[in-house]
């Protein structure tokens, strides 16, 4: 009896307490359960959104050898418009802007490359797509400009071709001292065994002693 009435006891305190607070507890546990099919969910959508960008790139590789420029940049524009949150956007424009290049189309290939250092998610590429178009505009000798896109500080492994690249635009406008200088930074900043370091020795003979 005393088992019983300590049982009923127990049973009458969680009743008590199941009516003050249940419904605060059935609302806990439904949200915390939405959280979690509301995350399951999103990283299911990643997963799809990401398998369709690689498709999609895929694709546009395929383009690419098969020299295919206007397929190439099609499929680019679709990538960067409807997964613009993966890494496959900035490779799709780099690509795209190359194909644009390569049949003479340079507006189009500047502005692909205006959209990765825009939008890039990677520093990486935002530092490929700008040394790319400081190299359209040198070739436009639009030199003020290609110097602009070069302003910002890259990381350290692209120091030494922006620095070069700062060094090519330098000598088009006729200043050999500053040239001399990014030549020799970018001497500087390249790797002692690379014949990329070569390259911008020959450069810095071509301009002579420093005076």
């Amino acid at each position: 009896m005393a088992y019983n009435q300590e049982e009923q006891a127990q049973l009458d305190l969680v009743k008590a307490w199941w009516d003050r607070y249940g419904k605060l507890v059935l609302l806990v546990v439904f949200a915390a359960l939405l959280t979690f099919a509301a995350f399951q969910g999103w990283r299911y959508y990643r997963h799809q959104h990401s398998v369709a960008a690689v498709t999609l790139y895929a694709q546009l590789e395929q383009a690419q050898q098969a020299n295919e420029a206007k397929k190439v940049r099609d499929i680019a524009g679709e990538i960067a418009d409807k997964y613009a949150s993966t890494p496959y956007a900035a490779m799709a424009s780099l690509a795209a802007a190359r194909a644009a290049h390569g049949t003479g189309e340079f507006a189009e290939a500047k502005t692909r490359l205006q959209w990765v250092i825009d939008h890039g998610r990677q520093d990486e590429m935002r530092h490929v797509a700008r040394l790319r178009l400081a190299g359209i505009l040198l070739d436009e000798k639009r030199y003020d400009e290609a110097l602009k896109v070069l302003e910002s500080q890259p990381a350290d492994a692209f120091s030494a071709l922006f620095a070069n690249l700062k060094g090519d635009i330098l000598v088009a406008q006729g200043k050999p001292a500053e040239a001399r200088a990014a030549y020799q930074l970018a001497y500087d900043k390249s790797d002692p065994n690379s014949q990329y370091r070569n390259l911008i020795q020959t450069k810095l003979d071509a301009l002579g002693e420093a005076k």
